[in-house]
Order: C-alpha cells, then structure tokens, then sequence
C-alpha cells in the first residue's frame, strides 16, 4: 500500500469528523423525541434546551397513548395497508415489468411512453375523486390501495432489472414447456430479489408513511390509519381522548410527552424493518441501473 501523504489523512480525518457531526445531528432529533416521550412531563413542558437522556424516567405517555381505543385500531389498519397493499403493489408491478421487458413485445415503446407521461403530467386531486367515487371505493380501505396499486417509477426500475436477466434462461424454460407465469415467478423474481425487496421497501414505506388519501376518502373512522391519527394529535393538538381525567393544569403537559410517544410509535416498526433491507437496498438500485 502506497503511503498516504500530510494532506491525504487530514483530508480523511476531516471527512470522518464532518461525517460524525452530521450523523449526531440527523440522528439526535430522533433521540430527542424518545427521551422525551420517556420523561417527566413537567420537566419537558418547561425545558427548552438539549436532553441527553430521559429525565425521571416513565411511562405514562406510552400508557395514555394506548388507553386511545383508535390507536391500536389504526395501527390494525395500517397494517392492513402494508401487508395487502404492498403485496398487490408487488404481483401488479410484477406482471407488468415483465410484459414490458420481453423483446418484440407489440407496442412496448408506446406502452412504456403512456407510462413515462404519467410521471410528468396527471389529472390531479378532483378527477382522481371523482373516479374512485365512481368505482364506488369512498369510505373502503381499497380507495388506499388500489388507486396506487402501481407506481410508474418503481415499475421502470423493475424493468431494468428484468430485462438484465440472460435471455437464454427464458428460452431454456420454454424449451422444457414452461409459460409466462412459471418464467415470472420461478425463475425472474428468485434472480431479482435484490430489486423485489427494494420494491418492498419503497411500497411498505409509502404505505406506512401515507395519510393524505386517507383524509380524502374516508370518513369512517374506524379505518383511519395510524398516521392520520398522528396528524390529528400533532396539528389538531388533539390529545383530549388520552388526557381525560386529568387535571387542565396537568394536560398540557402530559399532552406534550403524549405527543412524543405517539410519534415513537407510529415510526419504530418502519425503523426497525429498514436494517434488514438495507443490504438488498444499494445492491437493487444498482441492478436496476444497469441496463436502460
């Protein structure tokens, strides 16, 4: 190994101290509101400055939070969300990926054109409600799911996954009678896991993370989402439901620490499945760029 120069290492040791105070502040805002939701109410209430650990360490925020009945209901519903609509997201975007990345396949271009424009230009909100109200979803947990059910991006990336794939594969398998499904699901997808996973990733996250369509087609609260929840108790300062019983003096406090809690909540389950793909995450963006 060459020997690195005065100005090589300080130029390293500068990046992985930038490096290191850029991780603290990224990750500290996320500390922050842990030790919060675990400390003295009070004590959050009236400090303004850095929390470096809990502060008279409790509970109680996690306990108010779970005595809200819509909580765990939500919480039932988003994963509902997740599940179903990640796994419809997956087989549709599947299926098209692979019609698309076949050779000689009748009006591919034009195809992957009327596809492409929708990344650029759409109807906007009216339209789409009107059409889901057409199709008689308002107020049904597939006006979350199906109107998303693909998402042009993610089916572009399949593709180019998909078309790196060696063609004789394919011709081996139709040689020994297989059809287009057998191909797709047991022999394109086992070598694409990498991409499969990011896909996912990308579907569970925007699941997870969306509240919009919600607000928008639904009224029955019974199928709210989990972040729809977290909206209301954020911008509405809603936490009346988990506060009942208490004293106003002690409310708004104890409404702050609730605050933090619910956030912790409705983050953690994304939080902790992202290290588990994040090994298939760079490898399947890269496969997804090989080939255009």
């Amino acid at each position: 190994m060459m020997k690195k120069t005065l100005g090589e290492r300080l130029f390293d040791y500068g990046n992985i101290i930038f490096l290191f105070l850029l991780s603290i502040i990224t990750l500290y805002p996320l500390l922050y509101i842990l030790f919060a939701s675990l400390s003295d109410p009070t004590y959050v209430a009236q400090n303004r400055g850095i929390m470096l650990a809990p502060k008279d360490f409790t509970i109680e925020a996690y306990i108010m939070v779970f005595k809200n009945p819509m909580i765990v209901t939500s919480y039932l519903n988003t994963l509902f969300y997740v599940v179903v609509g990640t796994a419809i997201n997956i087989f549709l975007t599947s299926l098209g990926a692979y019609a698309l990345s076949r050779k000689n396949v009748m009006w591919g271009n034009l195809i992957m054109f009327m596809i492409v424009f929708t990344m650029f230009f759409e109807g906007g909100l009216i339209p789409s409600y009107l059409l889901v109200s057409e199709l008689n979803m308002i107020d049904t947990r597939w006006a979350l799911i199906l109107p998303t059910a693909v998402s042009a991006f993610n089916l572009i990336i399949m593709r180019t996954a998909f078309q790196g794939i060696p063609a004789s594969l394919e011709e081996s398998a139709r040689i020994d009678g297989a059809n287009d499904f057998t191909i797709l699901f047991k022999i394109i997808l086992p070598l694409s896991l990498p991409v499969v996973s990011v896909m996912i990733l990308f579907y569970g996250v925007y699941h997870w993370n969306s509240w919009f369509p919600a607000m928008i087609y639904l009224q029955d609260r019974e199928l709210f989402p989990v972040q729809l929840i977290l909206r209301e108790i954020l911008i509405a300062n809603d936490t009346s439901s988990m506060t009942s019983g208490i004293g106003s003096v002690d409310a708004i406090p104890i409404g702050e620490t609730v605050k933090y809690a619910t956030i912790v909540i409705a983050t953690l389950p994304i939080l902790c499945l992202y290290p588990f793909l994040q090994k298939y995450f760079v490898k399947g963006v890269m496969i997804g760029g090989i080939k255009g």
